[in-house]
């Protein structure tokens, strides 16, 4: 037997183990791993050496080619790959009633997926779609089952902005859900609290970007996820709650897992993890994203709650936009959201495992591994025998300095200009192919597939 490559001589880490072992891969999958002189041969040896190998990334929020980004899949996943992101979510919108909505207020779940997945064409990296509901028509309670069939088995609601529902309908939503098994995903700021601050705001002309954070205050966002949470508890329902950002929500989020351990995980981002509140001075309107990102403190709670478990994810929730649509006179005018896509893991690495001592294993629990799981992924986020060979190979003593220059997203920008990082992607193979090979975008668009997901297990015994 020949395979088609193997991976020898890396340091290979996976969410529970760190150890000198080599990978033969074959026709897109993992086949065996040991030593060298115990593999059979093989077409292509890699050498990575004084490298460490790792599960390709799970992203289980990004935002590509729609309202909420300029980037089309050939951008979005390009940069995906440049940083060691090998699968993605993003989302199939309805359409929502008001005239900022893009397709048409009668646009269904079922056509949002469709268009979706359409675009995903021309995709670098492996994609899946969260189902997003828009609005408040009792007729997609009668499109999930089909959308669940389609494996797209997780679906978003907002609960502020013009695509906002009620805690009365996110309600109804969360029992269809427990009876498909499939999973809610919440952005939970209070809308009464945040819109009736912004309106003061206004008022007052405090339109600097350093006035942002206030109104949309960490107590807003408590008392959403608490009640959101709350809801999923009652019926039942897997709830994840996007992007966290202060301690309070998380306090919130854990007083109710500590209830209910199967029903309830959370994510935080990137960027929460590694910037604080004066980047509103440093940034401006750069840095304009809803939940805001806050104080020194609740970075720390941020790394807290992870340590604890009672985190489980670091996500990017990348936006394609450019500094046009960001740079405005008054910051209630900008676009909320920035791209994250390719430095959201050489970031994170910088920032947990050397800068606060985290573990590798760890890394790689809450950036491929859980979220792959908590998203019915069997296949991904791991490294072991029978899984598509999706795998950074991670140089961790290179350095260099963050730059937009070097972006593949059409973001101009990005929130860690300057930063100077140790630790780099050099290569990313997906199911077993180059996509990246010595820092070069070597992929193809269009190599990138579809992933019909499973409903998850999160039995809290084999899932954090």
């Amino acid at each position: 037997m020949t395979v088609n490559k193997i991976i020898h001589g890396s340091t290979v880490v996976t969410a529970n183990s760190v150890r000198e072992t080599d990978i033969a891969i074959d026709d897109g999958q993992i086949v065996t791993m040991g030593d060298i002189s115990t593999l059979p041969e093989a077409d292509e040896i890699i050498d990575a050496t004084e490298r460490i190998v790792m599960p390709g990334v799970v992203d289980p929020h990004v935002h590509v080619a729609d309202m909420f980004s300029g980037d089309t899949y050939k951008t979005a996943t390009a940069a995906a790959a440049l940083g060691g992101v090998t699968t993605i979510i993003d989302f199939g919108w309805q359409a929502w009633i008001g005239d900022s909505s893009p397709y048409g207020s009668e646009s269904s779940l079922k056509q949002g997926i469709e268009r979706k997945r359409k675009k995903g064409d021309e995709a670098l990296v492996d994609y899946g779609l969260h189902g997003g509901i828009t609005r408040e028509d009792p007729s997609v309670l009668d499109e999930l089952d089909a959308a669940i069939d389609a494996g797209v088995t997780s679906f978003k609601l907002y609960t502020t902005y013009e695509m906002g529902v009620s805690y009365g309908f996110m309600d109804r939503i969360f029992e269809r859900l427990s009876e498909l098994d499939g999973v809610a995903v919440v952005h939970t700021e209070d809308p009464t609290i945040c819109d009736s601050r912004t309106k003061q705001l206004q008022e007052e002309n405090r339109g600097d970007p350093t006035d942002y954070p206030d109104s949309r205050p960490d107590y807003a966002e408590a008392v959403s996820a608490g009640t959101a949470a709350r809801l999923a508890i009652e019926n039942k329902t897997k709830y994840y709650g996007f992007h966290t950002s202060s301690r309070k929500a998380l306090s919130e989020l854990a007083r109710l897992r500590d209830q209910e351990p199967e029903y309830i995980r959370a994510e935080t981002c990137t960027h929460y993890t590694a910037l604080d509140e004066s980047v509103y001075a440093n940034r401006g309107n750069l840095a304009m994203i809803s939940p805001p990102i806050r104080t020194k403190e609740d970075q720390h709670a941020l790394f807290e709650h992870l340590r604890r478990n009672t985190l489980d994810v670091v996500s990017s929730d990348h936006c394609g936009y450019k500094r046009a649509e960001k740079e405005t006179k008054n910051w209630w005018d900008s676009a909320f959201g920035a791209n994250g896509l390719q430095t959201e893991l050489p970031v994170f690495y910088d920032e947990a495992i050397n800068e606060r001592d985290f573990s590798l294993p760890f890394l790689v629990q809450v950036k491929s591994t859980v979220p792959a799981r908590l998203f019915g992924m069997p296949q991904k986020g791991t490294i072991a025998p029978g899984a598509d060979a999706d795998l950074i190979i991670f140089d961790p003593s290179a350095t260099y300095t963050i730059t937009a220059d070097d972006n593949a997203s059409v973001s101009d920008f990005t929130l860690f200009e300057g930063r100077e990082i140790e630790g780099a992607v050099e290569s990313t193979l997906v199911r077993g192919e180059w996509v990246v090979k010595d820092g070069r975008l070597v992929g193809e668009p269009g190599y990138g597939e579809f992933i019909t997901r499973e409903t998850p297990d999160w039995n809290p015994d084999t899932v954090s």
